[in-house]
């Protein structure tokens, strides 16, 4: 008869081929949970609530759990917002569509407006910046080609003044910056 070594055939444990049997891991806590999603990128208080209840955590928990985590700075509406600008800016979205997504997260409009304010540069420069990069030289062509950039402008979220700036540059503006 075969030697058994912990329910196995000694052929079968050392059998390269063969997968090794996995445990299952140990339920995690909510709070664990909630920091394996903070781990990977900011989350605001109501999305990251959200994510919880939709993995089946308790609603109880799940508010003990943020608040827990705000409590000890691995949760922050203000770093999220900060975040969530710096990176729609880079993206070559403007203030309008910024303002819209951060209220679609929760904060209240002093935190959207503290966020806005970090952005250190001009959204009519980003504007022309992102126009000369998108239509290329010689963008600014006919009226046609002109309201083409200026609904690019508006679905991308920049005002009206920087929508107007950006559509009506000066061709040796375009010219000297491209």
């Amino acid at each position: 008869m075969p030697l058994r070594w912990e329910g196995m055939r000694m052929d079968e444990r050392h059998d390269p081929g063969r997968r090794p049997r996995r445990r299952k891991p140990a339920e995690q806590t909510p709070v664990q949970r909630a920091v394996g999603l903070l781990t990977r990128r900011e989350h605001s208080r109501k999305e990251l609530s959200r994510k919880l209840s939709a993995r089946g955590v308790e609603p109880a928990d799940v508010r003990s759990a943020v608040e827990r985590l705000a409590g000890e700075g691995w949760q922050s509406d203000q770093r999220f917002a900060e975040s969530l600008v710096r990176s729609r800016v880079s993206g070559g979205y403007g203030p309008l569509r910024i303002r819209a997504e951060l209220a679609t997260h929760g904060l209240g409009r002093e935190e959207v407006t503290a966020a806005l304010a970090t952005f250190d540069g001009d959204w009519t420069e980003t504007a022309c910046d992102l126009v000369r990069r998108r239509f290329g030289p010689g963008g600014l062509g006919d009226l046609a080609q002109r309201r083409k950039i200026a609904d690019f402008l508006i679905r991308r979220g920049f005002d009206a003044a920087a929508v107007q700036a950006a559509s009506r540059m000066a061709e040796d503006d375009w010219d000297g910056m491209a």
